[in-house]
């Protein structure tokens, strides 16, 4: 496929079209969809949301599992000129009151479990809320479906806002566009050769970009998507042989899980392709699925940002001799390695990565000091002008071309596949009046990836002090989704201070902790 991306890009919501009109698009609890009804459905939501008094431009968020309705939002909130802001369904009242004060969402989309969570007086006054099944119901009462948008409509325009925790502070919000997410489901669609007889498993929440993608990768190329809420290893496995499943993605920590169990014979046989981002596999990890899966399928070793869709891939023949390695650029992607004089590193020289090309987001939502961090003008080196992604990342290209990461500038915390920002969690625990100062760190973790280690000096240092951590603990439970609780609440008297005064990260983290 030999594509020109400056003319390649289409509004996201004609990804529901789809090649064949009949053939199957979308299987959900609620049943499955051609690509008919799908286009059908999305017109409906669409109209409803112009109901709704919803100008152009204007946030819609959904909190929700991947039912059908989350599934069609993206599209349909594109084809009324709307701005789709999905919130992760693992989050809590205090997240997600964040991010749609944050975004300004006009309108909220969940169950009436997560609804009823919000009402405690602290939650945006200004953004209407909806329960799913009342809005699944007034869809039947809608006259006429909005069509497909024209062909001119402009791709520049935003369509979407992830939020992704930074290494400071609250979630960020990445500003996407229809090119954005178009081009980035052909690029997909290209390096992992999906076809229409494709059928992806989504497990991923749809909250992210790699999660999100699942869907429009598995539309661009005319295929059927799955979409999946699951409680154990066990769910993937059976849907997968239930549902004939030739694509898989996942995070390291949920392949740690898969690996440990004895796969059926008709969920392998299926499988043309296993996919990974979120952390490296590691290759006892490759050895592990390759065994599972044999040599018929392909696994490809992935790393992406938001800020940028996604960045790398490794060609999955090249994966059992180099299972370390980033791979190389993705398809409309242009990635340099640059030294801190901003030239080109060489062979084996450690350097950021930085991102060029049409995938490049819009930047931050309403945040022009982070976004300049992140986002700068293309370096000289690049064939593409315009703004770049800084990743942040330090990386290094082999002697073979390949890509290899080599380590994180910032204090970013991976754990289950979630980007975790420390800042945030301890911003809570000192928030909560049990402790005076809190530090979080990851600490490698086999089957997490990393686990969060939590650091606190208390508020009063009296003979109570010792019951802190398990306050702490259960305060924190309360305010914070699963993943992002810390494994361990260590309390310290005083924490260790490098000599300019500033707290030692450090220190702390080379401490032994028995």
């Amino acid at each position: 496929m030999n594509i020109d991306p400056e003319t390649a890009a289409f509004p996201l919501d004609h990804l529901a079209i789809g090649k064949d009109p009949h053939a199957s698009a979308l299987v959900t609890r609620s049943g499955s969809l051609s690509y008919k009804m799908l286009n059908h459905r999305v017109g409906l939501l669409a109209a409803w949301l112009q109901e709704q008094g919803m100008a152009k431009g204007d946030r819609v968020a959904t909190w929700l599992p991947k039912t059908e309705l989350a599934c069609i939002m993206p599209l349909a909130a594109a084809r009324s000129g709307l701005v789709h802001v999905p919130v992760n369904p693992l989050l809590k009242q205090a997240q997600v009151a964040h991010i749609v004060a944050d975004s300004g969402a006009k309108l909220l989309i969940s169950n009436a479990g997560r609804l009823k969570t919000l009402e405690d007086g602290s939650f945006n006054k200004d953004c209407s809320l909806f329960e799913d099944n009342i809005v699944e119901t007034s869809l039947e009462s809608i006259a006429a479906p909005l069509e497909p948008g024209a062909a001119t409509t402009d791709t520049s325009d935003l369509v979407a806002i992830l939020y992704t925790s930074g290494s400071t502070g609250r979630p960020k919000g990445v500003m996407l566009s229809h090119a954005n997410l178009t081009l980035g489901a052909l690029s997909v669609v290209e390096y992992l050769k999906l076809t229409a007889d494709d059928r992806t498993l989504c497990v991923l929440p749809l909250s992210f970009d790699y999660g999100q993608n699942q869907l429009f990768s598995t539309w661009g190329a005319g295929g059927c998507a799955v979409p999946l809420d699951y409680l154990t290893p066990r769910d993937v496995m059976k849907a997968c042989a239930r549902e004939q499943i030739t694509t898989l993605a996942a995070v390291p920590p949920l392949w740690v899980q898969l690996v440990e169990h004895e796969w059926p014979e008709e969920a392998v046989a299926s499988m043309r392709r296993l996919t990974n981002s979120g952390g490296a596999l590691t290759p006892t990890l490759v050895k592990q699925l390759r065994a599972i899966f044999g040599s018929g399928t392909d696994i490809y070793a992935m790393y992406g940002l938001t800020e940028a869709f996604r960045s790398t891939y490794l060609d999955p023949a090249l994966i059992d001799g180099n299972p370390s390695s980033m791979g190389t650029a993705i398809p409309y992607a242009e990635i340099l390695v640059v030294d801190e004089a901003g030239a080109i590193a060489g062979p084996d020289q450690a350097g950021e990565l930085i991102h060029c090309g049409p995938l490049v987001a819009q930047g931050y939502w309403n945040d022009p000091e982070r976004t300049a961090q992140r986002f700068k003008n293309a370096p000289e080196a690049s064939n593409y002008r315009g703004t770049a992604v800084f990743s942040g990342d330090t990386v290094k290209r082999g002697d073979d071309g390949l890509l290899y990461f080599v380590g994180r500038d910032d204090a970013m915390i991976k754990s289950s596949g979630n980007r975790i920002s420390p800042t945030e969690i301890e911003e809570i625990a000192v928030e909560s009046g049990i402790v005076a100062e809190a530090v979080a760190l990851g600490v490698p973790d086999e089957r997490l990836g990393h686990a969060i280690r939590l650091f606190v000096s208390p508020v009063d240092r009296g003979a109570e002090a010792a019951t802190i951590p398990d306050q702490l603990g259960k305060y924190l439970k309360q305010i914070l989704p699963n993943f992002m609780h810390p494994r361990d609440i260590i309390l310290l008297s005083e924490f260790p201070k490098n000599p300019n005064g500033k707290l030692d990260r450090n220190a702390l983290a080379s401490m032994d902790i028995e």
